[in-house]
């Protein structure tokens, strides 16, 4: 499947220099879906120094030409919904439905940075002097990496690209090795759509070797990457080295706050919705729930009731709501969070194994744990995946509080009839974003982002392109 593909270097499709591959495998059924080209330290070189004439190209190029260009991406991509929704399917495991989904909210984000690219206002400041004029301008920060993970290549790396297109920088995406073909495609849609060569360049193979040569380089002004705050700690300690900007959106430990007064049957729709999007496997998965004392026997009985209903399989089944989860790794690493939470002193409500009747393919049933206290494993380490750890609370203070008690500060959620309540919690939320009394965060004209330990920056809305840009401050003396 990635034979008409490779590495994407001055507007072409090549081979690796030493034509080698990797294997990606499926994991509805652990079949290998084909081999991806797997770059060299040649292949790096080659596509920074294509992405340095593409920047000379694409920042002369006047904005309303990429905006023209930026937009015939996203109706490409609503076009070929289908191809791009079968790619995440196969490399991710997401169900279809879900995957055209993603599609959709990807395209949106294209359509939003080519109004965006229109946008970038300077300023003209009252200067003191009678006969000097002070003015205010952005400019194209340079060659831009986008380092983005399997979970979702698509939005994630769509965010990056059409950001930086839009703020008229060229870039260099490094897809992860898990999911090649879906950004792939994408880069193939903008090549069709007349990006000019060297604006848009893709790297394939191996994450931390590509990355490390990326962030050496020179020619790489800005970096944006999303991934584990791990992984995000070793990339900004790089980027300090050529003092290089940084945007980082990293792990979330999302707190789930169901109110006494909150419609309980909606609030287990949102729960549901929220928590088992792709799995779990979610920066912004809600991970950690607290249910008000009086509510909570009502909303775990409905909660695990709707649950079961779920049916677990291969994503390209269009009856599937619960795909598998990606690698053997993840599978591994949930199973032994469910004993260590287990020896810790939960009761299993639910799951907490995998499902029969599947000899192939990394499934897992979605588990739901009580009897959990703050102190265990699972409410400190993101779980990325189908858990769920029911506690309960007492006072509003007090939940506020415990919801906070966290280093990562990404996403959270409320659940509650109260307007004051409403607004009350979502400004005391030590997060980037909150949801209340709804399962979506991730929109285009949002700002997304974190604070705390989940980094800093924001992607979407129209705060995000200024991370691309440069600004210049002119003092002009207007007599010779």
């Amino acid at each position: 499947m990635y034979e008409k593909f490779g590495q994407f270097i001055d507007g072409k499709w090549q081979q690796s220099s030493d034509k080698s591959t990797y294997e990606v495998i499926n994991p509805a059924n652990e079949e290998v879906i084909g081999h991806a080209s797997k770059a060299t330290p040649a292949d790096v070189d080659k596509a920074l120094k294509s992405a340095e004439k593409g920047l000379e190209v694409w920042k002369k190029t006047p904005p309303w030409q990429r905006s023209y260009i930026i937009r015939k991406i996203a109706d490409k991509m609503r076009e070929k919904q289908d191809v791009l929704a079968k790619w995440m399917t196969l490399e991710v495991g997401k169900p279809f439905a879900e995957a055209k989904g993603e599609v959709g909210g990807a395209a949106d984000i294209f359509e939003w940075n080519a109004e965006e690219t229109k946008r970038i206002y300077g300023q003209t400041v009252e200067s003191r002097f009678a006969d000097t004029r002070v003015h205010v301008y952005y400019q194209p920060i340079g060659v831009v990496a986008a380092l983005t993970p399997w979970n979702f290549p698509l939005v994630l790396s769509s965010r990056k690209i059409s950001t930086a297109l839009a703020a008229g920088c060229s870039v260099i995406v490094k897809p992860d090795v898990i999911t090649p073909g879906t950004v792939m495609e994408l880069i193939d849609i903008c090549r069709e759509c007349g990006v000019p060569p060297g604006v848009v360049n893709l790297l394939s193979g191996d994450p931390p070797s590509i990355a490390q040569q990326l962030i050496s380089s020179d020619i790489i002004k800005k970096i944006s990457v999303t991934g584990s705050t791990r992984v995000g700690k070793l990339i900004l300690k790089q980027a300090a080295e050529k003092v290089q900007r940084v945007t980082m959106e990293l792990s979330g430990h999302a707190p789930f706050i169901v109110f006494d007064d909150a419609n309980i049957e909606k609030a287990t729709d949102m729960a549901i919705a929220a928590k088992f999007r792709n799995n779990g496997q979610v920066c912004i998965s809600p991970n950690r729930f607290y249910i008000q004392e009086g509510k909570k026997e009502e909303f775990v009985n409905l909660f695990v009731e709707k649950t079961k209903k779920l049916k677990i399989g291969d994503g390209m089944d269009p009856t599937v709501q619960l795909g598998p989860l990606t690698t053997k790794k993840r599978l591994n690493e949930i199973e032994e969070l469910v004993e260590t939470t287990k020896k810790e002193g939960a009761k299993v409500l639910l799951g907490g194994k995998r499902p029969a009747g599947f000899n192939k393919g990394f499934y897992y049933e979605p588990t739901i744990f009580d009897n959990v206290k703050d102190d265990f494993t699972i409410m400190r380490v993101e779980p990325f995946g189908p858990l769920v750890p029911m506690l309960s609370f007492k006072s509003f203070d007090e939940i506020i509080e415990r919801a906070n008690n966290n280093d990562l500060g990404l996403s959270s959620y409320i659940c509650t009839n109260s307007m004051e309540q409403a607004h009350r919690a979502s400004e005391l939320m030590e997060t980037g974003t909150v949801a209340v009394n709804t399962p979506l965060v991730a929109i285009a004209e949002a700002p997304f982002g974190g604070i705390k330990q989940t980094g800093y920056g924001r992607e979407g809305g129209s705060m995000a392109i200024k991370d691309y840009l440069n600004i210049k401050y002119t003092h002009l003396g207007i007599k010779g």
